[in-house]
């Protein structure tokens, strides 16, 4: 079993208005970390000391791409959150070509040299319009190709591009590059919301086991958006997979 955190965009409208009350909502129901989408006005010193008292750690944290110019920042919020692994994305119009693909490629490929001397690995976090085909593969295994020193943290819903893909198929292709998973569920319709995971269409348990556990270091939920109660919906992943041993919590 792997520990299970949540993505705090999942809860980001009431971060919004409380981020210390989600944080303690999120350890009440007994997830061991959190990746923070940004930390609402609070500083890390704040935050990180108030999930030590929670008993959760920064497990990730998602942000903006590492640059020059906001090096020192992201670094500032890094090593006191406790976090080691920052992830960040790319726009849907970066992946119509291979051009595209190569000019994200180089972008990560300099980011990943300006934070290696200060302990941090860079990831990258996929929607579903990295998995259509440039060049004759998928988009985000040429991005991977091309940067060879970042890790995937694959999103299994996105990744599966509505059906279209065999998201352990990717997995097991990709294992030694991802050492965490996003997890959500859903009905694999364009447009839809998504379901608490466990409640949907995706083969879950399949693609848990796909990962390689010598590299698979967390999973995280997250869910963009539901049609019922979202902290219900946060509730129901934790007990799903906590309950059918997939991941270890603190309840």
């Amino acid at each position: 079993m792997k520990p299970i955190s949540l993505q705090l965009y999942t809860l980001r409208e009431a971060a919004a208005q409380d981020f210390v009350a989600v944080l303690k909502k999120v350890a009440d129901v007994g997830y061991k970390g959190v990746e923070p989408a940004g930390l609402h006005g609070h500083g890390p010193e704040e935050i990180r000391s108030i999930l030590d008292d929670l008993g959760m750690v920064c497990s990730s944290s998602h942000g903006p791409l590492p640059t020059k110019e906001n090096l020192q920042e992201v670094v500032d919020a890094a090593g006191p959150l406790g976090c080691e692994m920052i992830i960040t994305g790319a726009g849907r119009d970066e992946f119509g070509t291979l051009d595209a693909v190569k000019a994200v490629a180089d972008r990560f490929n300099e980011a990943v040299e300006l934070v290696r001397p200060h302990g941090l690995r860079l990831g990258y976090h996929n929607h579903w319009w990295e998995m259509n085909d440039v060049g004759g593969r998928l988009g985000l295994e040429a991005l991977l190709d091309l940067a060879p020193e970042i890790f995937s943290q694959t999103d299994i819903y996105w990744a599966a591009n509505f059906g279209a893909v065999d998201v352990p198929e990717l997995i097991a292709k990709h294992a030694a590059r991802i050492p965490c998973l996003h997890v959500k569920d859903g009905p694999l319709v364009e447009g839809e919301p998504h379901t608490a995971v466990g409640k949907g269409r995706m083969p879950t348990a399949e693609c848990i086991a796909a990962a390689d556990p010598a590299v698979l270091e967390w999973l995280i939920v997250e869910l963009d958006e539901c049609a019922g109660d979202m902290v219900e919906a946060v509730v129901d992943s934790y007990a799903y997979l906590t309950g059918a041993g997939f991941a270890e919590g603190n309840r």
